[in-house]
């Protein structure tokens, strides 16, 4: 799969940008604040309907404009698609496939497919584990975009119980009716916690090899990458409800259990959490207070790996994506567009070439460099400068 031509009409600091793309390598190349990193954020959105840098949809329309459009024609083996998002900040994002009658725009989330690494993503290593969970829950999405809606309604159940919660401490008594009402919501917090437990523990089975063999392309393979999951579901959490360190998860695997299973366990976990649930007025339980435990040899990656190894752990969580998404679906034109964000500046020499030859056979890879000479000589490729406003492609 590649992107063949790119349009962005008032986006950040385009307000009209029209450039063919070729399948291979090509290199954005311009001084930081040019623009580059917005090219790139854009065909990430047009992938996932979101961007890598910020959470608000604001900041994506151009000062004065007030919309912004993002168009893009794909290119899948034989098949052509174009596919147009509409960014409104004040309404519903809108999207068109193919020029047809406008859609909500999470329909046409996945019809591109495209894994991006950013500096952002050294935090998956360094960061809070919010990061990491939202790592989960991306890949989760890009390689089967109707589960979208695990988190969206996970999210929307969380809402309702910790407004209920709140409302309880409030009154400073836990009357009947707030236990009546609460027995319910911790149900429909359960169910739908167990789906998406279930869903991010099957994904990460399945990427766990992919991990392993990136980092290893990555390095000189002295060290093994690890990932383990860590529930708040089995574990009985420190004093803000937080799972217990690695290795403990509460002495219990939950990578066999079927959502029943996760979902009798959760309701039984919220029972034992509910005093101290109701003192804080919050929801200590669940998917969105788990951790993902990174770990090189017998050691946790955060606070213990050097920069060169959390380079490396960041770059292996996001090639591990890249490399499952081409082994679920191995048809010709089906491998998704790979996108790196600056990063080649960054590494060592070593690890600039390792990471040239693993990129060198994508279909198209799009690549950020402040200067040419950030590129390994073996990743060749076409460059266009990034001048302010547009591009100059006669670089």
């Amino acid at each position: 799969m590649y992107v063949e031509h790119l349009s962005l009409t008032g986006y950040r600091s385009y307000q009209q940008l029209d450039t063919e793309i070729h399948p291979g390598t090509t290199v954005f190349v311009g001084p930081n604040g040019v623009g580059k990193t917005n090219i790139v954020e854009a065909i990430g959105y047009l992938a996932s309907m979101s961007s890598h840098r910020v959470a608000s949809d604001k900041p994506l329309v151009a000062f004065g404009a007030d919309r912004a459009l993002i168009r893009g024609k794909l290119v899948r083996g034989e098949q052509r698609t174009s596919v147009e998002v509409e960014i409104n900040p004040e309404a519903a994002n809108r999207a068109r496939i193919n020029r047809s009658n406008p859609v909500r725009a999470r329909d046409a989330a996945g019809i591109l497919k495209t894994v991006l690494f950013a500096p952002e993503d050294l935090a998956l290593v360094k960061g809070d584990p919010a990061g990491r969970r939202r790592y989960l829950d991306d890949a989760l999405v890009i390689l089967l975009p109707h589960q979208a809606a695990l988190r969206s309604d996970y999210d929307r159940v969380l809402r309702q119980r910790n407004a209920l919660l709140k409302s309880a401490r409030a009154a400073g008594r836990f009357s009947t009716a707030h236990e009546s009402t609460l027995d319910v919501w911790d149900q429909h917090l359960a169910e739908s916690g167990a789906k998406l437990l279930h869903a991010r523990l099957a994904l990460l089975g399945r990427l766990h090899p992919h991990l392993q063999r990136a980092y290893g392309d990555l390095t000189d393979g002295s060290k093994e990458a690890d990932a383990v999951y860590r529930s708040s579901v089995v574990s009985l959490g420190d004093d803000d409800g937080l799972p217990e360190p690695a290795g403990t998860n509460g002495g219990h695997s939950l990578s066999g259990e079927s959502e029943a299973d996760l979902t009798r366990r959760f309701v039984e976990a919220l029972l034992v959490h509910r005093k101290r649930e109701l003192d804080r007025g919050i929801s200590l339980v669940g998917p969105h207070r788990d951790e993902l435990d990174l770990v090189l040899g017998s050691i946790p990656a955060k606070g213990y790996a050097s920069h060169g190894e959390t380079w490396s752990l960041a770059l292996a969580l996001r090639l591990a994506t890249y490399y499952l998404l081409k082994q679920d679906d191995d048809t010709p034109g089906a491998s998704p567009v790979l996108i790196l964000d600056d990063v080649f500046a960054e590494l060592d020499s070593q690890r600039r070439d390792k990471l040239a030859a693993i990129v060198s056979d994508a279909e198209q890879v799009l690549v950020t460099a402040a200067v040419g000479a950030d590129i390994p000589p073996g990743l060749g490729g076409r460059q266009l400068r990034v001048v302010p406003g547009g591009l100059d492609d006669t670089a």
